[in-house]
């Protein structure tokens, strides 16, 4: 439970940082915040939920959400690493903002997939 309430927040913090980034098209500091809390909160959120499954750590779902929070993490670290080459200033490119709308869209996906398997999950029990 605490794992769904922590991956919860991180899409808050997630959601944020991709929407400034998307109506800006620069990668602020405030930009940097949301989606380096966000990721952390995520990595938070697998562990705990990965100590709580009776399932083991490879299951479809599984493999989803690790997917997902692969692609979080690289369009964060290349976030990152546009803010410290091209400065904060400088427009994102068009190939950037393509893979991080892959990036949160595909998150938001295992982030939904994994909501209602556990409310399947709980009508069968």
């Amino acid at each position: 439970m605490i794992g769904s309430l922590i991956v919860t927040i991180a899409l808050v913090f997630y959601s944020i940082g991709f929407s400034r980034e998307r109506r800006k098209k620069l990668v602020t500091g405030q930009v940097l915040i949301f989606y380096t809390i966000g990721v952390s909160l995520d990595i938070t959120a697998t562990i705990l939920m990965i100590i709580g499954s009776s399932k083991g750590m490879i299951t479809a779902h599984g493999l989803i959400g690790y997917s997902s929070l692969l692609g979080m993490l690289a369009d964060t670290i290349l976030l990152w690493r546009h803010n410290l080459i091209q400065g904060s200033e400088s427009e994102v490119s068009r190939g950037l903002h393509t893979y991080s709308r892959i990036a949160f869209t595909w998150w938001i996906i295992a982030y939904i997939t994994g909501g209602l398997l556990v409310a399947i999950g709980k009508l069968y029990n």
